[in-house]
């Protein structure tokens, strides 16, 4: 039997990614796709509570079914989960490809990784592809064997210590990667402004711009292998505890009551 594939996103089912995701999972076993149906782009892990979630069945894809979701892309992993397979098991979940990286604390922000971990949460092994490049038209070509690749060996071998991988490509001017690096997340921030305007009724606007600081110095993360052409691989859970702080370092607040 072929195994169950799920595929998501965040830039709405009509994106370039997605397509090419779904053309490179039809050859490793059945695949559904479930996914916005308008982009969802830094949606972070927010699902839907004060409103209906719609669900059509489309023909996007060839042979392939096929499901367009009001909701955010964690719905979309909740409804195909819990609605559209509810009956059968879920061998791998794989969101993207995103347009845009997802490295070091964007995975925080993203709606292609939140949809990805949402499935983990639910024991699924999942994978978030996210491509260095927001062009809308942005060449996914080099991308497409690694993609098939990365997938089939979790489908064969699984993962003990995590059901999670966050995987980012480099954008290459049509050069070979130089190779896959399993790294850890880069640690570092956004250095964040907003763009202040007026719309033609002189109201005013306010629109979010930033600069990425890494902060890491350690050279395998997934900032370092990105920059030096390499694809990122890095496992990934959703546990936030800083266990470092558990030693000790907060013991007072226990005497406070």
């Amino acid at each position: 039997m072929k195994p169950l594939i799920l595929v998501t996103n965040d830039d709405g089912i009509v994106a370039p990614g997605i397509r090419v995701l779904v053309e490179e999972m039809k050859q490793l076993g059945e695949v559904v796709v479930v996914a916005p149906d308008s982009p969802q782009s830094a949606k972070g892990h927010a699902i839907t509570l004060m409103s209906p979630i719609r669900l059509n069945k489309v023909d996007v894809f060839d042979g392939v079914e096929s499901y367009e979701c009001s909701g955010t892309p964690a719905d979309c992993v909740k409804i195909a989960k819990s609605v559209i397979l509810a009956d059968r098991k879920i061998d791998l979940c794989v969101s993207g490809i995103n347009h845009g990286s997802n490295a070091s604390v964007n995975i925080i922000y993203s709606g292609t990784m939140s949809a990805a971990m949402e499935a983990s949460l639910e024991g699924i092994h999942s994978i978030g592809y996210s491509l260095e490049d927001f062009d809308y038209d942005a060449d996914f070509s080099p991308c497409r064997p690694i993609v098939r690749q990365i997938s089939a060996w979790i489908l064969e071998n699984g993962m003990k210590n995590t059901k999670l991988l966050n995987v980012n490509f480099p954008k290459t001017e049509g050069g070979p990667y130089k190779g896959i690096k399993v790294c850890k997340q880069s640690e570092g921030y956004w250095s964040e402004k907003y763009h202040i305007a007026e719309d033609p009724r002189g109201e005013k606007y306010y629109w979010l711009t930033g600069e990425f600081i890494n902060q890491d110095n350690d050279s395998n993360t997934d900032k370092v292998a990105l920059s030096n052409g390499y694809v990122s691989v890095v496992p990934s859970h959703h546990d936030l505890t800083q266990y470092k702080a558990l030693d000790g370092e907060l013991d007072d607040l226990t005497q406070l009551i």
